[in-house]
Formats: structure tokens, sequence, C-alpha cells
């Protein structure tokens, strides 16, 4: 709870955080522009004040005459007239501001701040003939200027400081309102057990972040339960299938220390112990096999020839035990296929060593290219398969005329399945006849 909410305060502070600095960015703009704009309007009024005295002045013999009873429209100018360095008229006004007008006048043009008094002087010339005979300073107050700048300062910091409690408040509401569901997605996932996989949050297709973070979490945990149903079914399998053999091994122990045995009934003991143990490892073999390429998916290729004869090979014992020939038939050019020559080879093995076990005279192994994918085939001459258990035999611990109890065709079509390809029984009239599809390399 304190992380989620140390985030929502994180995100909350870094909103207001931007949006403070981009009001502090305008509000500064804002106050620049304006007393650039507020500047440019005084100086505009200076201006057309002196340029408004200017127009009333006379011009005679190189001096300049002012007008004899100005107007009281002229007694508002605020402005001093000068011919050459002599003042002729001047308005009422306070010594600072008039001293400085008087420096003023000799200028050929420009203006000044009055400092003290807040007062800005503007000075024209006067021309006779493009000759400087005099001159005119222009007054203005900059005090309603600075007013309204400061004014307008005061009402745009109110203005952002609103602006900023109301982002606060408005992010507290959005950012609680968005995080909310994760904080209750969360409090799901944690309410779940490990046990309780079928659970999903379910809020359909996605359509923004937050059933995309659904969809992801939901599909993390298929592949958690996924992992959990392959653990569990591993482990019951290899329980299941070393159930057997290890009992025989067990039994002919027990056997051999109760009674006293001929040399040929050790020797046909040790051969039984011998077949349960390479039985366990087969299936030990098989059964790592299948989990290594469920989690690693399949790599590398192999020789499906040299997967054929090393499986056949592998069976022997037992086609022999049962008097059982088994023919290969392999092309002249070995096919290359897109797993393992050892994958491949514990993928043939179980089906081979079941079509030894129900075969009546003949098992033949072959192997062909179809449709980018190499197609294995092992063919008995035995009674064959119902149609109605030719999926049956394929589930874990199914017992029928053809397969046997065990996880033999289940293991070989699992790893088959894991490796890009399948298992399957398919008919051709007598026997049974099952196919081992395989990709190419």
């Amino acid at each position: 709870m304190g992380s989620r909410l140390g985030l929502r305060w994180r995100l909350q502070l870094s909103v207001v955080g931007a949006v403070g600095l981009a009001l502090v960015v305008l509000i500064a703009a804002f106050n620049v522009l304006l007393r650039e704009r507020l500047s440019a309007d005084a100086d505009n009024v200076l201006a057309a004040r002196a340029s408004a005295e200017v127009a009333t002045l006379q011009i005679h013999d190189g001096r300049v005459i002012a007008p004899e009873a100005p107007d009281a429209g002229a007694l508002d100018a605020r402005t001093w007239v000068f011919s050459g360095r002599r003042m002729i008229e001047a308005p009422r006004s306070d010594p600072v501001t008039e001293a400085a007008a008087r420096r003023m006048g000799l200028r050929s043009r420009g203006a000044a701040d009055v400092t003290s008094t807040q007062r800005r002087l503007h000075v024209v010339p006067v021309l006779e003939h493009r000759r400087r005979v005099g001159a005119v300073v222009a007054e203005v107050s900059l005090a309603p200027y600075d007013n309204t700048a400061h004014t307008a300062l005061i009402a745009s910091l109110v203005l952002g400081g609103v602006i900023l409690v109301l982002v606060a408040v408005a992010a507290r509401y959005v950012i609680s309102a968005a995080l909310g569901p994760v904080a209750h997605m969360t409090a799901q996932a944690a309410a779940w057990s490990q046990a309780d996989t079928g659970r999903r949050f379910a809020l359909g297709p996605p359509r923004d972040e937050l059933t995309q973070l659904a969809a992801t979490l939901d599909s993390l945990l298929d592949r958690v339960a996924t992992s959990l149903r392959h653990e569990q079914r591993f482990s019951s399998e290899l329980s299941h299938e070393l159930r057997s053999p290890l009992a025989n091994v067990i039994a002919e122990a027990q056997l051999a220390l109760r009674h006293p045995r001929r040399s040929a009934e050790h020797q046909a003991g040790y051969e039984r112990v011998l077949a349960s143990a390479q039985q366990m490892r087969r299936t030990l073999e098989t059964l790592l096999s299948a989990a290594r390429v469920e989690l690693q998916g399949p790599h590398g290729s192999g020789d499906a020839s040299a997967a054929v004869r090393a499986a056949v090979d592998g069976c022997r014992p037992v086609a022999d035990n049962r008097g059982i020939s088994v023919a290969s038939v392999l092309p002249e050019h070995a096919f290359r296929i897109g797993v393992e020559t050892e994958v491949a080879e514990r993928v043939l093995a179980p089906l081979l060593e079941n079509a030894c076990r129900f075969g009546m005279n003949t098992v033949t192994v072959s192997a062909q290219r179809s449709n980018g994918a190499v197609e294995l085939y092992v063919a008995d001459d035995g009674a064959g398969v119902p149609p109605r258990d030719r999926e049956r035999i394929f589930e874990p611990g199914f017992s029928s005329g053809h397969a046997s109890a065990g996880l033999g065709l289940p293991l070989a079509r699992r790893l088959a399945r894991a490796a890009g390809g399948d298992v399957e029984l398919v008919d051709r009239g007598s026997g049974a006849v099952f196919v081992i599809r395989l990709p190419a390399a």
C-alpha cells in the first residue's frame, strides 16, 4: 500500500511540477511582453506629443517662436520648447524633472527615464532647412504604466496559483482513478494462490493500456499454469512409468534372496533386471527430452535414417524375444529433419517397441518427405486397433488389445508435438500403422 501511495504521490508531484514550471515560464513571458508593450505605448505617446508641439512652432531668422497664447490642451501637454540652447517655454514641474529636460534639450534625439520621479522624456529637434535651430522635450508619467504592469503581475500570479491548485486536485483525482483498477488487479493477483491457476482478469480484447496490462497478465498466468501442468504431468508420468520396472527389479532381487537358483535362472533373472533398468533409462530419457523440448523449443537438426537405425537397434531384444522381424525401408539419400537425431529416435522408439510387442511376424519402418515434413511410418501385422480406440491409445494409462497400459504412445506424441510435429494412427486395412511427422530441416 505504501509503495502504491508513493507512486501516486510521485505521479501527482510530477504532473504538478510540470504544470507549475510551464506556468512560471508563461507568466514570466507574459509580463515581459506586457512591459515591453507598455514601454512602446509610452514612447508612442511621447512622440505624438512632441510632434504635435513641433507643428505649432514658428521659425523666424533662425529662432524658434512659440505660440503667444497656448490653449489649455497645450499647457497640459507637458512639453519644453528650446530655441537653440535657450528654453523659451516650460510646464510646471519638479526640479529634478526640469533639470533632466534641460539636459535632454541639448540632444538631437532620444529618450531617457527619470527614475526618481517615474517620468520619461523624449526630445525631437526643430529643423530649418535640415539645420537644428531648437528642440521640443515631451514628458509622460510612467506611473500608470507601472501600475498596469504591477496589477497584471499580481493577477497572473494569482491566476497561476489557482490553476496550479486545480491541476493538483484534478491530477489527484485522475491518477487515483487510473491507478484504482491497477491496485484492484494487484490485490486480485495477490489473493490468488498458486493452486488457483484458473482465475483470470478477463477484461476482453486490449483496447487501452489497462486492458493491455490485463491481457498481458492473463497471458503470463496462462504460461505459469501451463508450466505447472507440465510439471505435474511430468511427475505423474515419471512415477507411473517407473513403477512397473522398479517393481520387476525389486521382485527379482527378493526372489534371488529367498530361493536358491541355478546359474541359468540367475542368468535369466539378471537379464530381466537389465531389461527393466534399460526400460527405466529409456523412459527417463524420453521424459527429460520432452520436458527440454517443451521448455526450450526444438533446435538443431538431425538425420532421419540415423534415428531409425538407432530405434531399431534399441528394440532388438523385444523383437528377438517374440521372434519379430524388423525391416527398415530407407531412401538412398538421408533425410534431414528439424530436430536432433536423439529426439527423433526417442519419438520413434516407443512406437517401434509397441509394434514389436503386438505384431505377429513383421514390423516395418519407412521414411518419406511430404509437404515440407519428414514422415516416419511404423507398421506391424498384428490385430490392429479398433476405430473407437484410435485416439484413446494416446491417453496415459489406457490399455487395449494393441497398446499396453503405460506412457509409451502418449510420450511419443507429446515429444513429437513439442518438436513441431505429431504422431497419428492411420488406417491401412490390416495391422496398425503409426505415422510420425517431424519438420524437415
